[in-house]
């Protein structure tokens, strides 16, 4: 329903009138009690943070001298760098070109990062258990009869059809036998 003008009556009191709906019928009038706002008409809420905030929005930070804001709100008067291609829109230049400044900290990230180099380092491979350190030869020993089971495992399982196609690692390990088995043989002579 579209808002309508208000008549008074003989008393004094406001009321709508009588309306036609469209199918020929009609509205009883309605008489409106004094102080009614329309729905249209309210105003929307705002929580007293946001009045507070909207109250507190200068633009400057909290604690400056009115002195300070006065000489602030000049300057910005008076600079006339502002464009405004849509009348009300205000865009300010110099806000856009401080925008664009901190690319400069990225440059300098790149910079250093350009100087950086990674070398990989140089392996050599001169047998598989040099590379371990001098331990205890009861315990190499055990650690290598462990991995001698886990072969021998691997090997019967491959013979018994359970696993097909091997994977690189354990072609790999499977490849360690003898290496480990002379290990072994060696450890126990020098433990004898």
């Amino acid at each position: 329903m579209a808002t309508t003008a208000y008549e008074h009556d003989a008393d004094g009191c406001k009321f709508i009138p009588a309306t036609q709906r469209p199918d020929g019928t009609w509205r009883k009038p309605r008489r409106i009690k004094d102080g009614y706002v329309p729905q249209e008409e309210v105003p929307l809420y705002e929580s007293k943070g946001k009045q507070f905030k909207a109250r507190q929005s200068t633009g400057l930070p909290v604690g400056l001298t009115p002195e300070i804001v006065a000489e602030a709100q000049k300057s910005k008067k008076g600079q006339g760098t502002t464009i405004q291609p849509i009348p009300g829109m205000i865009i300010n230049v110099e806000k856009k070109k401080k925008k664009k400044k901190p690319s400069s900290g990225a440059d300098e990230a790149a910079d250093k990062l350009a100087k950086c180099e990674i070398t990989e380092p140089a392996f050599t491979s001169s047998s598989p258990t040099s590379n371990d350190p001098p331990a205890d030869p009861a315990k190499r020993l055990k650690n290598l009869k462990k991995k001698l089971r886990d072969i021998e495992l691997l090997e019967e399982k491959i013979k018994s059809g359970a696993l097909k196609t091997p994977d690189k690692d354990q072609r790999e390990k499977l490849m360690k036998k003898n290496d480990i088995t002379k290990e072994i043989d060696e450890l126990e002579k020098s433990s004898q």
